[in-house]
């Protein structure tokens, strides 16, 4: 709607994860680096944790981009509230094997000769569940037995664990300590600061053409770190808003007063009053669900 306004060749702020549009911030860029140590490594569990809407999801989408042309065999878990079972038949559905009409036995037996002759033609497998806060105990218990599976001395599975902050929390758990063990680095993406946003906005905006139109002055920027927390898909969402304005309001220019029109329309919709009068934040799932 306002690309065209704009003369913007896409949508700067879709809210779902692109990873074209990937921002190498300072969180991100240690993060990623943790993710290629894993993979050199070869074995055991990489954790990223992050508030709703950081940037997970995005990030290792980006590193699936980067390594899509080398010797992996990879399985993208997103829904993980699933028991143990179930996430063996997910999983084996995921890397094409029969997982109907079968029991756990032979779940496990297809999955190891499957991954056997991966390893045999070179091939590496790399599984990762996104929402891994989700994971019932036993879930997790199932992934680590399948980080056990070894051929010719050598793991078969490496495994990439997604979650939200509260991950953390459920990691420390007394009867998850053999799953403690097996993780070899772990990182907790923290929120875009002031400077960060301001690069983000504009890379993001450059990548999909724009040529200074509109122009967004440096105390919008402000208020749209401290709106939004620096979480990049909040940024994302109400930079969404603040152009569609603009085009609606036919602006080349977005000031102070027209970001604070923008704000009452977000407040209006997605912030209530107490019944003392004073303001909350309310933000809806729109704003915090985990599509990165």
């Amino acid at each position: 709607m306002y690309e065209s306004f704009y003369k913007l060749k896409r949508n700067p702020f879709l809210l779902t994860a692109d990873p074209g549009f990937f921002f190498n911030s300072r969180t991100h860029k240690r993060a990623l680096s943790y993710l290629l140590y894993g993979l050199q490594q070869e074995e055991g569990f990489i954790v990223i944790t992050g508030d709703v809407g950081a940037g997970k999801t995005t990030l290792v989408s980006y590193l699936l981009k980067k390594i899509e042309n080398q010797n992996y065999t990879i399985a993208n878990i997103v829904n993980s509230k699933l028991q143990a079972e179930d996430l063996l038949r997910l999983t084996s559905a995921e890397f094409g094997l029969r997982y109907k009409d079968i029991n756990k036995a032979y779940l496990l037996k297809n999955m190891y000769q499957y991954f056997k002759s991966c390893a045999h033609a070179g091939k590496r497998i790399l599984l990762i569940v996104d929402e891994a806060q989700n994971l019932p105990w036993d879930s997790l218990e199932e992934l680590r037995m399948l980080s056990n599976l070894q051929w010719q001395g050598k793991p078969l599975v490496q495994c990439f664990l997604l979650g939200q902050k509260q991950f953390k929390r459920i990691l420390q758990a007394a009867d998850l300590e053999q799953l403690r063990q097996r993780i070899i680095a772990t990182h907790h993406l923290e929120p875009l600061d002031l400077q960060e946003t301001k690069e983000y906005i504009i890379h993001r905006l450059k990548l999909s053409g724009w040529q200074n139109d509109p122009i967004i002055d440096n105390d919008v920027i402000e208020g749209i770190h401290q709106f939004t927390g620096g979480i990049p898909r909040k940024i994302n969402l109400l930079c969404g808003r603040v152009l569609l304005y603009g085009h609606v309001e036919e602006l080349h220019r977005i000031d102070n007063q027209s970001f604070e029109a923008i704000l009452d329309d977000v407040k209006n919709e997605f912030w209530n009053e107490n019944s003392d009068g004073s303001s909350e934040n309310q933000i809806t799932a729109e704003f915090s669900y985990d599509a990165e």
